[in-house]
């Protein structure tokens, strides 16, 4: 996709904490050593998961099924936030990234780096809410791995876990399906999860609490997909917030976009937030909001079916795809202006998922 925001040392450059901020540095660094190197289509492909076509279990008489891999590490500080804490984010960051798909999640695997010294009553409550999150998906945790450092080598805990599922309608919903003229629904208010943990760092006090929006969307995106079959695409906006994943989506697509700030929902109390933090609400880290891409036709069914789920009640179209050869997402503000929504070349909040 050539992102290009410079270029890579591989003799005597080092890791940078943008290399995995989810912005545009992190893009380029992960075209150019994991995505070259490794060279494969469904790599290639540059989306959260990867699809993988097997053969049936009858020796192929019947069309092959489509399955969905993905695979994600947690290394969020604290560990412990309010609305969650990195035992259920490292479900639901994963089950969503299979279901964003349009695939239903079947099994997760899950491996452990643990820190010599680590309160084992706390690991419980980690692990136990692991199973928590799971069983709400309706998912199972199938394997792992477990290892342990020296005390001062980690952080804790980290976790890795890895989705499968299964696409049952046979559509690939991806970047490419995307043309000019589709709109743009976001499921909700933007910026709650990374707020969230950005307050608990800083001990920050606000009139309202801010809760994590962590949850696994399993529910939400089968509703969708049974109403509204023709979803081209759909992404979670995570690392790099909402302006990185349609930046991203938009070079995937080689389409434009312009967005509608008022139509754009957050919170108060964290418009507040970013505010007094100086952070730009489109960049903030989210994990349980999805944006999702389809025909204009569509577009008021889908968003009506969105808004009579529990997960989607704050749901709104945001915007519409343009043609643009420079692949440049537009913000029309509220004031009547106008302004480019560029993504990070690394990261406002690291440590955030």
């Amino acid at each position: 996709m050539n992102y290009s925001p410079g270029n890579i040392d591989f003799k005597q450059g080092v890791v940078e904490m943008a290399h995995g901020g989810g912005g545009k540095a992190m893009a380029h660094f992960i075209e150019t050593l994991f995505v070259q190197t490794f060279n494969n289509p469904q790599l290639n492909a540059m989306n959260d998961q990867a699809i993988i076509n097997l053969p049936s279990v009858n020796g192929g008489s019947q069309a092959a099924l489509s399955y969905v891999m993905a695979t994600d590490s947690h290394v969020i500080s604290p560990l412990f936030f309010p609305g969650g804490n990195i035992g259920c984010l490292s479900v639901h960051g994963t089950v969503n990234d299979v279901v964003m798909s349009g695939a239903r999640p079947l099994y997760l695997s899950a491996s452990f780096i643990l820190e010599e010294g680590y309160p084992l009553a706390d690991l419980k409550r980690i692990v136990t809410s692991m199973s928590e999150a799971a069983k709400q998906a309706n998912i199972q945790i199938i394997t792992g791995d477990t290892k342990v450092v020296e005390r001062g080598k980690g952080d804790g805990v980290f976790i890795n876990t890895t989705g499968v599922g299964v696409i049952e309608d046979g559509h690939h919903r991806t970047p490419l399906n995307i043309r000019a003229g589709d709109k743009i629904i976001l499921s909700g208010t933007l910026g709650d999860h990374g707020i969230a943990v950005m307050s608990q760092r800083e001990n920050l006090k606000f009139e309202t609490e801010i809760l994590s929006d962590t949850q696994s969307l399993q529910d939400l995106v089968a509703t969708m997909i049974k109403h509204t079959p023709a979803i081209r695409c759909m992404r979670d906006p995570t690392r790099g917030g909402l302006s990185a994943v349609l930046n991203e989506i938009a070079h995937q697509a080689k389409v434009g976009m312009t967005l509608h700030e008022k139509q754009i929902p957050i919170l108060p109390q964290v418009n507040a937030a970013c505010e007094f933090l100086g952070l730009d609400p489109l960049n903030v880290a989210n994990e349980g909001k999805l944006v999702a891409f389809c025909p204009p036709g569509e577009a008021d069914t889908l968003l009506a079916c969105m808004r009579a789920h529990p997960q989607g009640l704050d749901a709104s179209i945001i915007g519409e795809v343009t043609e643009d050869k420079n692949y440049l997402v537009h913000m029309q503000t509220t004031f009547g202006g106008g302004r480019l929504v560029n993504w990070l070349s690394g990261e406002q909040l690291p440590r955030i998922c």
